[in-house]
């Protein structure tokens, strides 16, 4: 019996008595560059636009008992599941990825339709996020946080009271706050709960703030805490 599984949406494979081998974990997102040839000069030039594809994360997979049964059931879950979910595995237990499932499944069964194996792909946003970024840190007075990664993230930033907040160089001032507000620096967006708090925050630099790769300095003025939610990611 195989020891290893995927965990999708809140499921595990194993729930479906479906076993996994992760050869085809391993892989790496393209970049998005653009080569542009420029009449009179030689070679190419380079626009990196600062971002990675989509990919595809396959699982070759098998059912060892009760074929028909497990096997419907699982691609009726993963057909049920709308827009990206977590996805996770455990040949990569400190990490996870953000998927989503839109392919057939062909399976190759034995003759008894006891037993058999198919391939479970999955269209992966490109980054792998670490668990640990999950992991809200608290400041109530100046800091600093380090990025263990090569990439910038994007944290969710909750933020108590008004005044201002500093990370790594971008100035964010809260105005006006019940009790406190949440500033997702990934959807460039601030809000309470189901409340639109855009209009309460200034964005000094005219940019969202990121932790940068390595130390980041935090400075909080007037606001009696923040809580931040870094998010780290790699590839």
């Amino acid at each position: 019996m195989g020891v290893n599984y995927f965990r999708y949406a809140g499921k595990n494979s194993t729930d479906f008595n479906a076993w996994i081998s992760g050869e085809s974990t391993f892989s790496s997102p393209e970049k998005d560059i653009e080569a542009v040839a420029i009449p009179g000069k030689n070679g190419t030039l380079t626009i990196d636009n600062g971002r990675f594809h989509n990919m595809p994360v396959s699982y070759p997979a098998f059912i060892i008992d009760d074929f028909t049964k497990n096997f419907d059931a699982l691609k009726a879950f993963l057909a049920s599941v709308k827009g990206y979910a977590r996805l996770s595995d455990t040949y990569h237990p400190d990490y996870y990825r953000l998927a989503r499932f839109n392919s057939a499944i062909e399976p190759e069964m034995t003759q008894d339709n006891r037993h058999g194996r198919f391939t479970v792909t999955f269209d992966c946003d490109p980054r792998r996020f670490l668990v640990s970024g999950d992991r809200t840190v608290t400041f109530t007075a100046n800091g600093s946080l380090r990025n263990p990664t090569l990439f910038d993230a994007k944290p969710l930033i909750r933020a108590y009271g008004t005044g201002y907040f500093i990370i790594s160089g971008i100035r964010v001032n809260i105005t006006s706050a019940n009790v406190y507000t949440d500033i997702d620096c990934e959807l460039q967006e601030a809000y309470k709960g189901t409340t639109n708090c855009n209009g309460n925050i200034t964005l000094v630099n005219g940019e969202f703030p990121a932790l940068n790769s390595g130390a980041n300095a935090i400075t909080i003025s007037g606001i009696t805490k923040i809580e931040i939610t870094p998010r780290w990611w790699s590839i």
